[in-house]
């Protein structure tokens, strides 16, 4: 009785282990998704998998298997011992990513220097987008507008991204934000009137079909400030590489009812990192 009891403790074990890694995307090839997307006249780019992730204890480096993943609260025990996963990141900290104090940002350090495990697991085949790209990415390419929209994955929010070449795959669809009243203010999209997360809604199986044909999903996952953890779920910050000025840094963020491609804050907040290559 007892050799059974331990036999079901470690099967159960290791499904649990399996169940927390899992397979890498079946839709990425080496850590990218298979969608081209312009971020300047010459130039395009693949997203990673999924959002950066950091395990502190065995200095790990992986995409989050799917899209719509956060850590969320999980955050809040960020430190170089820590043994869970992390996903907000001080402002450049490829070289100290359990960094939260504010006097640690001195220099950026692309987070893509490093191997990635499930990226390829080389160092330098990644990075992160400026400030310039990521205005050109909602802005400027052909048919910028029309190509990204405010929406919902298995119950997270998040902003929904199209490559440049789209074609709504049957049995789904999707609706620009900016087709619903989600107004170009000059150098953002606002409309304090609606709640854009309600459009563009899919289910797991939905999502697969759209992911398939390369669209990109960052999840809102919410702001680490030290130890603690702000708006997850409602409010999706992104990293770029530029700097602002001392102290401060360029960033992506969107919520409900606006999308900010270009936006500065403090370096010592933990935001998400989305690579591309």
């Amino acid at each position: 009785m007892k050799k059974l009891l331990i036999f079901a403790i470690v099967a159960v074990g290791l499904l649990a282990c399996k169940d927390q890694n899992g397979p890498s995307n079946p839709v990425a090839k080496n850590g990218a998704l298979p969608g081209m997307f312009s971020v300047s006249t010459t130039k395009q780019i693949q997203f990673s998998q999924g959002n950066l992730q950091y395990q502190a204890i065995t200095h790990t480096w992986r995409f989050a298997e799917k899209q719509y993943d956060m850590i969320g609260t999980g955050n809040s025990y960020i430190s170089p011992s820590y043994s869970g996963w992390i996903d907000l990141f001080g402002w450049g900290t490829g070289n100290n990513p359990t960094n939260s104090s504010k006097s640690d940002y001195s220099a950026f350090v692309d987070w893509g220097v490093n191997a990635i495990s499930n990226g390829g697991n080389e160092a330098n085949q990644w990075r992160t987008l400026t400030k310039d790209e990521l205005v050109y990415l909602f802005y400027n390419r052909t048919n910028a507008a029309s190509l990204f929209g405010l929406g919902s994955v298995n119950n997270v929010n998040g902003t929904i991204i199209l490559p440049d070449s789209w074609s709504t795959p049957q049995g789904v669809s999707f609706t620009p934000s900016t087709a619903k009243g989600l107004a170009d203010q000059g150098n953002f999209y606002s409309n304090s009137s609606s709640d854009y997360y309600s459009y563009n809604t899919y289910t797991v199986e939905q999502w697969s079909v759209m992911e398939q044909n390369g669209a990109v999903f960052l999840p809102a996952a919410g702001l680490r400030r030290g130890k603690d953890m702000q708006n997850v779920g409602s409010y999706g910050y992104y990293w770029s590489a530029t700097p602002y000025d001392e102290g401060y840094a360029y960033y992506l963020i969107f919520n409900s009812n606006s999308l900010i491609p270009q936006i500065n804050g403090t370096n010592y907040d933990g935001q998400s990192v989305r690579l591309v290559r």
